[in-house]
């Protein structure tokens, strides 16, 4: 990393430290890369509103495959973000919800969302003026 990546990052709010965490081997890029990715983030919003089960996080979430929740549903518990209870009924059910840690992670998401929902227009504009730029040469 040379001298100005430091002092950018720096300036940024992040120290050389920090920087060092995103190798590939580093443990918390593994966790970063769980709780960024677009399933864990949307799973967390939708146990936000409480325990769900199953069925109905896979109904709030249109386009995730049984196999692809499943998975993220194991890693977010796993990492201690959700917990998962077996219901004594008839079938068996099982219901998630937001472990104490996973709560933390609440505020931080509302601020991305809301950053999201008001800098869509301008990544639109961004969007549009590349795809111009790129259809010109």
């Amino acid at each position: 990393m040379n001298d100005m990546t430091v002092s950018t990052a720096e300036s940024q709010g992040w120290n050389t430290a920090c920087m060092a965490h995103f190798h590939a081997e580093c443990p918390t890029r593994a966790l970063f890369d769980q709780i960024a990715d677009k399933w864990s983030i949307m799973i967390l919003a939708v146990l936000e509103q409480g325990p769900q089960r199953f069925n109905t996080i896979r109904r709030a979430l249109e386009g995730v495959s049984q196999k692809s929740l499943t998975q993220t549903l194991r890693r977010l518990e796993r990492n201690g973000l959700v917990t998962r209870r077996v219901l004594a009924t008839s079938p068996v059910a099982v219901e998630y919800a937001l472990s104490p840690l996973g709560e933390t992670l609440i505020p931080p998401f509302r601020a991305l969302y809301h950053w999201v929902k008001t800098s869509i227009p301008a990544v639109n504009a961004a969007r549009a003026a590349f795809d111009a730029r790129q259809a010109e040469g």
